[in-house]
């Protein structure tokens, strides 16, 4: 790669949730949501694209606005949101656009001739007599669509299904002509929801939405968020339409079920809601999905992370971590910015961002940025009290010696402990200062060789924000 590949893997002023990436004529393009920095809500701007090299997973390009909210009829004063889409390829080599609008249960189409161009309004997903799906008799909601083409065989996949919520039944495979937006095979189900799962194998780890399908071989990959939010799951068949049986988590945005470093069931993030896809890169498969940052459910970033299927399909489940599209650890020598952290937390647990008790909590860092939606500034991350602790996973270490960090905040005469387990004893210690700007500190710091991670944690008064850290020879 021409540089170093980190997660987030687009700018740290870019919030793209809810990613599903194709490779299409050798770039890779990820399609999201979009949200907005310090938002309110959910998705609150338009469609962007962004697309990479195949061969270079470091170098994205903003590809712009593909669609704008208002280009739906339904949306002329933009009043919903663009919820989380999918793109497919059609039988006529155009590239089509599933998306529905919060507040509507109904699946919109748009249509482009290239796979980053910009999208123009095609038509509402509708039955032979003109009936919106979703609208009709007896019909679910739809919602998060995820579309699979195979020759002139469309499946458009869909579904929402909250814990508790007895009227939802569980995601929906619907068969679309080739068209790409009549219906040709009625909704069927293909897996319970919650409220239905018992003795189906999915207890404990039901759909809850995030729709997402692949073919790997003669295997359909069904990924989806849990009605535990944090995680992906997945489940898998030899159909498209039928059959699928529960395999397991493929990640979790806050490494609940890793046990390599830490209890199974402590939470190393603040997590909340995930979605995303898988993609073959280059002949490596990924998992893509998206962290919150702010302290809120509302400004969340794309992360990737390869991931492995062995020969009888399974999928391990992955750890979360900084360098996910880089192909391996990162180099130990040079200045990282500190919003690259994919372990967050401090002495109160919480699994969750935006928790009662803990939205914009006093206790808890966060990942922040300066400025207002849209400037291009770079993350840090605010409010380490005492105890906090931030992760950076991996880095090839040889030699280093040094450790320098940049910090500013009102912490009196404080310290940062530098170590390479978040419970190890510490490999040093830098002290730092009371500064309203930032301000470089360093120590002479052993870290032992091998592949490492570096782990931060503040101790002292007041708090601190952390903009980067050093590895030094």
């Amino acid at each position: 790669m021409k540089k170093n590949g980190y997660n987030p893997y687009l700018p740290s002023w870019e919030y793209i949730p809810d990613g599903e990436p194709y490779v299409f004529d050798k770039r890779v393009y990820v399609y999201g949501s979009h949200d907005r920095w310090n938002g309110y809500a959910f998705c609150l701007n338009d469609y962007v694209c962004w697309s990479a090299p195949e061969d270079d997973l470091s170098d994205w390009r903003y590809e712009g606005v593909i669609y704008r909210r208002t280009d739906d009829p339904m949306n002329p004063d933009g009043d919903f949101c663009l919820y989380a889409p999918d793109v497919a390829k059609g039988p006529d080599g155009r590239y089509y656009l599933y998306y529905v609008l919060d507040k509507l249960s109904v699946v919109s189409v748009a249509v482009c001739d290239t796979p980053a161009g910009t999208y123009r309004y095609y038509g509402t997903v509708h039955y032979p007599d003109g009936t919106y799906l979703g609208n009709h008799a007896g019909d679910q909601p739809q919602f998060d669509p995820g579309v699979l083409v195979e020759g002139d065989q469309v499946y458009l996949y869909s579904g929402f299904c909250p814990k508790g919520d007895g009227s939802r039944s569980g995601p929906m495979v619907i068969e679309l002509e080739p068209d790409m937006l009549t219906v040709k095979a009625a909704p069927r189900f293909l897996m319970p929801s919650a409220s239905y799962s018992e003795g189906s194998g999915y207890e404990g780890h039901e759909f809850f939405e995030a729709s997402s399908i692949r073919k790997v071989g003669d295997t359909y990959y069904f990924v989806y968020s849990s009605i535990r939010f944090h995680e992906l799951c997945y489940a898998t068949s030899k159909s498209p339409v039928d059959g699928f049986v529960f395999r397991g988590t493929i990640v979790s945005n806050n490494d609940t079920g890793i046990d390599n470093y830490k209890p199974a069931d402590m939470p190393a993030a603040y997590g909340g809601n995930n979605h995303g896809g898988m993609v073959l890169i280059h002949g490596q498969w990924y998992i893509f999905y998206h962290r919150q940052t702010n302290g809120t459910a509302f400004s969340r970033q794309g992360c990737m992370e390869p991931i492995r299927i062995e020969e009888d399909g399974t999928i391990p489940q992955v750890m979360i971590t900084s360098c996910g599209p880089n192909g391996g650890p990162l180099p130990g020598e040079g200045e990282y910015p500190a919003y690259l952290a994919c372990n967050l937390f401090c002495k109160t647990e919480n699994a969750y961002t935006g928790d009662p008790g803990s939205f914009l909590d006093s206790r808890f860092p966060r990942i922040m940025q300066d400025g207002k939606d849209g400037d291009e500034e770079e993350g840090y991350i605010a409010n380490m009290r005492d105890g906090a602790v931030a992760g950076f996973k991996f880095f090839d270490c040889q030699g280093v010696n040094r450790v320098a960090v940049r910090v500013r905040g009102g912490c009196g005469i404080s310290c940062i402990e530098v170590l390479t387990a978040w419970d190890g004893e510490p490999c040093g210690r830098i002290g730092i200062r009371s500064s309203n700007e930032w301000k470089d500190y360093e120590a002479v710091i052993a870290i032992p060789d091998g592949v490492q991670a570096i782990y931060l944690r503040y101790c002292g008064r007041g708090y601190v924000s952390l903009a980067s850290f050093s590895l030094k020879k």
